[in-house]
C-alpha cells in the first residue's frame, strides 16, 4: 500500500488542489511531480460533504465514532472506510470528534482555500508540510515532499545538532530546511494566504483523583481493551517479544483475548552474548505461542544498515533498527498482516532511564546547586551533546553559534509555565512527546509498513496514557521498582520471574559490530570524500572514536553509531 501527498495552490476563484496516494507507479495525474514508490497505508482520495481528503487512517474504535455521530443526528453510512469516518467525525463533532478517535492516522483535508492536516494523539503516523511558490504541500513521506519541484531545500544544520543530541529529531523541524513535521495531537490549518494555525486536540493531563481507587485493576481493564481493539479479525496475530515485561504482557494479553493463534518473534545476536532469550522463551511457553527466534549477525547488520536508514523519514540512532527490519521481514514472510509490540511502557509508566534525573533533582534540592533541568536532561541522555565541540568542524560550530539551543525541545515540559506539577510526570510527558512520537513510534511505523504490516502498540493507547498520568507517581516508581502499577496490573498473567526481573533492555553488541563487520564500512563512509565535502565532522575525532579512544569512553560505540546512522541517512536523501 502507498503513502500520500497533497498540494494546495491559493485563490478561491481558481483554487486548484491535488491529493494523491503514491503507489509504485505514482499517481495517475501528477502535476506536483511526486511519484516515488513509498510503502504505507494511504487510500485513494475521497470526498465527504464537499471536502476532498486523503490519509493513512487506521481506527481502533469505530463503534464509538459511529455512536457519537448518531447522537448528533449526523450518522455515518454503515461500513464507511476509516478515513471517511474520521473526516465525518471532524466535520460533525469538531475537535471532540478527533479526540474521541483511537488509532493511527495522518490526514489531509481540502477545506475551501485551506489545507487541514490532522495527526493522531501520540504520533503513530507521520505528516510533513512545506510552503513554496505560493502553495502548500503536505505528505506522509518526507522523501516525496522533497521531490516537489517547487521546493528548493537543503540540509538544516541545527537539526543535525538536534539529532546528535537526542538520537532522533524531537520537534517540528526536519533535516530539510523549510520542511516541518506536524506534531501529534494537533490539527493544523494551512491557509491559502500563507498563514497557519494549530489547535491542540489532546494532551495528557495530571489528575489527583481518589487515592483509594484500585489503579492496577483499572489499568488491567484498559490494557485488555487496548489490546483487543488492536487484534486483527479472524486471523493469527504476531507479537514482537523481547522478554521484557512490556512485550511479555502484550503477548499474554493477546494469547488470552485472541481466538486465533498468536505467534511471537524474538532476536538473538549470538548465544555467547548476554541475551534475554531465556525470558522470551519462558513467556512463549507460558502463553503457548508459536515462537521463532531470528538470529542476527554483525554481517547481517552491515549488509542492511543502508536499507534501514533509507526507509526512515528522519534518522533514528537506534542500533535495533536493522534487527527490527529483519523481524518485520520475517513476520511478513509468515503471512501476518498485524504485529503487536510492547513499545510505550517506559515513556508512559516510568522506566529506569528517568532515575538520573530524579537523582539530580534530589541533589539540587539538598544543595541548592545544579544545572537547569533541561540541561541535566540532555546530559543524562548520554548521546553526543557534550561531545559536539570536539566532533563538529569549526565551520559547523560557527554556523550554529546563533541557532536556538537543543534545550528548547525539553524546556516546555521541564521548566515551562504550563508544565505538570510532579517531576516524574514532567519527565514522562517529555519522553512521550519527544522520544515516543519522534523515535519509537516513527521507527515502528516505517519499518513495519515497508513490509506491508501494521505495527500496533497497545501501551500507547490514548486511554492507557490518560490513566498513567492520572496515576500518582508513587505507584509508577515505587521505591526501586519501576512501572509498578503496570506490573501489578498483569501479575496474574505472567510468571513472577518475568514480572519482577529488573529491566536490562536488549543488549545490542554495537561495539563488537563497529570493531568487526562494520569497521570498514564506517571508515569508508565517515572518512570518505563525501563526508569530507559535507564538512560536518572532524576526521580526527572520528578516527579517535573508531579506535575506541577519547573522552567518550566507555560509550564510544553508541555515539559512533549515531554519526554513522546520520551519514547513511544523508546519503540516502542526497544531502
Amino acid at each position: 500500500m502507498p503513502r500520500f501527498a497533497a498540494v494546495l495552490a491559493p485563490g478561491r476563484a481558481e483554487a486548484r488542489a491535488h491529493l494523491d496516494a503514491l503507489g509504485a507507479t505514482g499517481p495517475t495525474e501528477d502535476p506536483a511531480g511526486l511519484v516515488p514508490a513509498e510503502p504505507g497505508h494511504a487510500t485513494a482520495p475521497f470526498t465527504v460533504a464537499g471536502r476532498t481528503a486523503v490519509g493513512e487512517v487506521t481506527l481502533h474504535n469505530r463503534a464509538v465514532l459511529f455512536d457519537a455521530l448518531a447522537a448528533r443526528r449526523t450518522p455515518a453510512p454503515d461500513g464507511c472506510p476509516d478515513g471517511e469516518l474520521l473526516v465525518r467525525a471532524w466535520l460533525g463533532l469538531g475537535e471532540r470528534g478527533i479526540r474521541l478517535a483511537e488509532g493511527m492516522f495522518a490526514l489531509a483535508v481540502l477545506d475551501g482555500d485551506d489545507l487541514v492536516l490532522i495527526r493522531d494523539h501520540v504520533g503513530a503516523r507521520t505528516l510533513y508540510y512545506a510552503r513554496a511558490a505560493g502553495a502548500w504541500a503536505a505528505s506522509s513521506s518526507l522523501r516525496a515532499l522533497r521531490r516537489w519541484p517547487a521546493l528548493d531545500t537543503g540540509l538544516n544544520l541545527p537539526a543535525v545538532r538536534s539529532f546528535l543530541t537526542f538520537a532522533y529529531l524531537p520537534g517540528e523541524k526536519t533535516l530539510l530546511r523549510g520542511v516541518y513535521e506536524v506534531l501529534p495531537g494537533r490539527i493544523l490549518r494551512l491557509r491559502g494566504d500563507g498563514t497557519a494555525g494549530a489547535a491542540v486536540f489532546w494532551e495528557p493531563r495530571e489528575e489527583s483523583g481518589d487515592e483509594h481507587r484500585d489503579r492496577p485493576a483499572e489499568l488491567r481493564l484498559l490494557l485488555e481493551q487496548a489490546t483487543a481493539r488492536r487484534l486483527p479479525d479472524a486471523e493469527p496475530v504476531a507479537v514482537l517479544l523481547s522478554g521484557g515485561v512490556d512485550s511479555s504482557l502484550v503477548t499474554a494479553l493477546a494469547a488470552k483475548l485472541h481466538t486465533h493463534p498468536v505467534h511471537t518473534y524474538s532476536i538473538s545476536f549470538g548465544r555467547e552474548l548476554p541475551n534475554e532469550l531465556g525470558y522470551s522463551g519462558l513467556v512463549a511457553a507460558h502463553c503457548q505461542t508459536g515462537h521463532r527466534v531470528l538470529d542476527v549477525s554483525g554481517e547481517d547488520v552491515a549488509s542492511r544498515l543502508a536499507d534501514a536508514a533509507a526507509l526512515l523519514d528522519s534518522p533514528v540512532g537506534d542500533p535495533l533498527t536493522v534487527p527490527n527490519l529483519l523481524l518485520a521481514e520475517a513476520v511478513a514472510a509468515d503471512s501476518h498482516r498485524v504485529v503487536l509490540n510492547g513499545e510505550g511502557g517506559d515513556p508512559v509508566f516510568g522506566g529506569p532511564k528517568n532515575l538520573p534525573m530524579l537523582v539530580h533533582e534530589q541533589h539540587r534540592a539538598a544543595t541548592g546547586e545544579g544545572e537547569p533541568r533541561s540541561t541535566a536532561y540532555l546530559r543524562s541522555y548520554r548521546k553526543c551533546w557534550a561531545d559536539l565541540p570536539d566532533l563538529l568542524t569549526r565551520d559547523a560550530l560557527r554556523a550554529l553559534a546563533d541557532a536556538p539551543r537543543p534545550e528548547r525541545f525539553v524546556e516546555p515540559y521541564l521548566e515551562g509555565p504550563d508544565r505538570m506539577s510532579l517531576l516524574l510526570n514532567q519527565l514522562l510527558h517529555c519522553n512521550l512527546r519527544t522520544k515516543g512520537a519522534h523515535h519509537i513510534l516513527t521507527k515502528v511505523e516505517r519499518l513495519t509498513a515497508s513490509q506491508g504490516l501494521q505495527g500496533r502498540s497497545p501501551l500507547f493507547d490514548r486511554r492507557v496514557v490518560d490513566h498513567a498520568f492520572a496515576t500518582p507517581p508513587a505507584l509508577k516508581l515505587r521505591g526501586t521498582v519501576e512501572k509498578w502499577v503496570l506490573k501489578e496490573a498483569v501479575r496474574d498473567l505472567l510468571p513472577d520471574t518475568v514480572v519482577d526481573r529488573p529491566k536490562s533492555g536488549m543488549r545490542v553488541p554495537v561495539q563488537q559490530w563497529l570493531t568487526g563487520p562494520l569497521r570498514d564500512l564506517a571508515g569508508e563512509l565517515l572518512l570518505g570524500a563525501a563526508a569530507r565535502r559535507r564538512g560536518l565532522f572532524r576526521p580526527a575525532a572520528v578516527r579517535t572514536w573508531m579506535r575506541g579512544e577519547g573522552s567518550v569512553l566507555p560509550r564510544q560505540g553508541g555515539k559512533l553509531w549515531l554519526v554513522l546512522t546520520l551519514e547513511l541517512w544523508l546519503r540516502a536523501y542526497d544531502l
